[in-house]
């Protein structure tokens, strides 16, 4: 979803684009754009020193986002080992530009206003294995970046709305289920929420005026759930969907946790650390994205309108 918004816009700059591919995926996100195919994978570095050789500058915007899994490897296989195998490549191909596609969950908690880049990770002892992984991963490039001069940039981005998402990602098909009228339930949570649009293009912005080694927060409104979805159904005429209390969507999560324990079932989306992610984030500052990358996104009203349409 990100990495195909950004192909997007740099082809609309009319920028010359390899990208990297697994031979496995999908490339209706990419039809009709002018790019150049690399086939390869993160978990192999002969096909990532292939993809970069020649390019000046690498959007990496690879992330195994399965925060379900019990199995915590794959998560720490493809967001750690992967972008090590990434910075390498970058490393030895020369590349003049590394902007690295972070995440929101690397911020630290701030109960006394809104969330900045400076506030460092406080909750370690409630942070799932996908949330320490992105965490680890996103400490190493900054590292990368002091200690080798990787000359990188982290964006630290929000739960991302909007069109041409051919997959569904998780946020939009949420989005979708309940502007259709399928979804007839909802949690009375809240989230930081940015347009996938302005994500490509805070991502050219950090190529262009981004600092190495610093990170960028790309996050718009926080909004709750009852005003995110009460938009998508005023837009399709669907009746707007029972709320249920976080405290008791907790509890229904905790108790069918061990039931499907007892039944040796494993990697349900529905856990206590799916519900403790969509309530942990609140607002957050992107001011210094704006200050230092001259990003500004549109309003969320915009985004819903036109992820559903």
């Amino acid at each position: 979803f990100v990495g195909s918004h950004i192909t997007r816009t740099l082809v609309a700059q009319g920028r010359r684009v390899r990208v990297l591919l697994r031979k496995s995926s999908s490339q209706k996100a990419l039809a009709g754009l002018n790019v150049e195919v690399a086939y390869g994978d993160v978990l192999d570095p002969a096909s990532l020193a292939a993809a970069m050789a020649g390019c000046g500058t690498v959007f990496y915007s690879v992330v195994d986002p399965r925060f379900w899994l019990s199995d915590p490897a794959p998560i720490w296989r493809n967001n750690v080992d992967g972008l090590e195998n990434g910075m390498a490549a970058a490393l030895a191909c020369g590349v003049e530009r590394f902007i690295f596609t972070s995440s929101m969950g690397t911020l630290g908690i701030n109960p006394h206003g809104p969330v900045t880049e400076d506030i460092p990770f406080n909750w370690h002892a409630r942070a799932s294995a996908y949330i320490l992984a992105r965490l680890e991963a996103e400490n190493r490039f900054l590292a990368c970046c002091r200690q080798q001069g990787l000359p990188g940039v982290a964006l630290c981005v929000a739960n991302t709305y909007g069109p041409q998402d051919y997959q569904l990602t998780p946020h939009n098909g949420a989005l979708w289920a309940v502007a259709s009228g399928k979804q007839p339930v909802i949690i009375d949570v809240g989230q930081p929420t940015v347009d996938i649009r302005d994500v490509a293009q805070a991502a050219l912005l950090a190529e262009l005026h981004g600092r190495a080694g610093e990170r960028y927060i790309i996050a718009n409104e926080y909004v709750s759930n009852r005003e995110f979805f009460a938009m998508a159904v005023a837009q399709t005429g669907q009746p707007m969907p029972k709320v249920v209390p976080y405290r008791l969507a907790y509890a229904i999560a905790w108790g069918a946790e061990r039931v499907m324990k007892l039944l040796g079932r494993k990697d349900q989306m529905a856990s206590t650390d799916g519900l403790y992610l969509a309530q942990v984030f609140r607002q957050m500052d992107h001011g210094k994205a704006q200050r230092e990358l001259g990003w500004t996104p549109r309003p969320l009203q915009h985004t819903v309108h036109d992820a559903v349409a």
